[in-house]
């Protein structure tokens, strides 16, 4: 008798530790996988998994993991310890041959709750160095992908394996011309830049770009992802374009533009790497983060992928000028991306979560 495998994903509290488990989770459902969910009660992944896919999502309690002083610090430690008892029962319930974990606060206690029922766990780390989630939650995983090959010193080495950049299929079957079509732009020879703030949007950057609208749009047209709340009906420009946030038309956006503003979140900038988009990074400052961010776009820079301006250093005549020399050099940038070598990291981690339920199912 053949054994169906189960395999339970898990990762929340932002879009980018959702999107590689969205990239994944079709191709295990293709090989006749039983695919569940367990995620936050109210977390972004709980929209971005249900609109996504027909698969079971199961809630478990959570606290956020600060790093800084919160009197929610007092209380979220016991959310935590309830959310490890509900996944290990869960875990126990639902007997999945895997669990594969992106990171995020919701993972911890189901990592936990996994290692509990003695289930293997695969968990993925994006960024250059590795987030508290995941920091807590890697001596209890059998194995660690990184996107970045320099992340394994950060890790126990024998645990880490290099897989690189988990990308959206779909990114790669945008075009130029529906994006167009999408926003109302004529096809003329006026570069399009692309403007994203990230999920929930950046004032500063938000502010920066309608002040530099006038000059800009002398030379460029602009789409710009401004956030949820952060739309100003007032602006009427013939070349520019203002959206909350874009999903299903991101691919044909992102085909139609010929270059990228946008900050250096790990997922987003591989993405445009892989799509050879000469980009501007805006990191999150170490005030706002954990400063991976500013380690992601110094990486890039580096290789000569990306031009980084630091948010501490942004105004209008800054970002033009960044923006008029990322066009000037734009072949430059192009060329040096294109000696990036991409692994396909979907069907590495495929094969390294089978090979391991394999496994798993051999020892029972």
């Amino acid at each position: 008798m053949v054994k169906i495998k189960k395999i339970i994903f898990t990762g929340g509290g932002s879009a980018g530790h959702v999107t590689v488990n969205i990239a994944l989770i079709p191709e295990f459902i293709r090989a006749g996988w039983v695919t569940e969910y367990i995620g936050s009660v109210d977390g972004i992944e709980r929209q971005l998994i249900t609109s996504n896919f027909n698969v079971k999502y199961h809630s478990i309690s959570t606290g956020k993991l600060r790093r800084y002083l919160d009197w929610q610090n007092v209380k979220d430690p016991f959310k935590v310890v309830k959310g490890i008892f509900q996944a290990y029962q869960l875990i126990k319930k639902l007997k999945p041959n895997i669990v594969f974990s992106k990171g995020g606060f919701v993972s911890v206690p189901v990592v936990m709750g996994a290692w509990l029922n003695k289930i293997p766990v695969i968990i993925h780390e994006s960024d250059l160095t590795p987030g508290l989630a995941n920091k807590l939650a890697s001596p209890f995983a059998s194995l660690i992908c990184t996107t970045f090959s320099e992340t394994d010193s950060a890790f126990n080495n024998h645990k880490c394996h290099y897989v690189g950049p988990v990308l959206r299929d779909e990114l790669t079957k945008g075009s130029a011309e529906r994006g167009r079509e999408f926003v109302g732009f004529s096809n003329t020879k006026k570069p399009v830049i692309l403007i994203m703030g990230g999920s929930l949007g950046s004032r500063k950057i938000n502010h920066v770009v309608r002040e530099s609208l006038t000059q800009l749009t002398k030379r460029f047209r602009v789409i710009h992802l401004c956030g949820k709340g952060h739309l100003d009906s007032s602006i009427s420009n013939p070349d520019y374009r203002e959206y909350e946030y874009i999903n299903e038309e991101l691919p044909d956006l992102l085909a139609m533009c010929d270059f990228v503003i946008s900050r250096a979140g790990s997922n987003s900038i591989f993405e445009f790497l892989s799509l050879k988009k000469p980009m501007i990074l805006i990191p999150l400052t170490k005030e706002q983060s954990r400063g991976d961010q500013l380690l992601n776009a110094g990486s890039f820079e580096s290789r000569g992928y990306c031009k980084v301006l630091l948010e501490e250093q942004l105004n209008p005549d800054s970002l033009i000028a960044s923006v008029n020399e990322l066009a000037e050099e734009k072949e430059r940038y192009i060329r040096n991306m294109g000696s990036f070598e991409r692994n396909d990291a979907v069907s590495l981690i495929f094969n390294l979560l089978n090979e391991t339920a394999k496994n798993e199912l051999n020892d029972d």
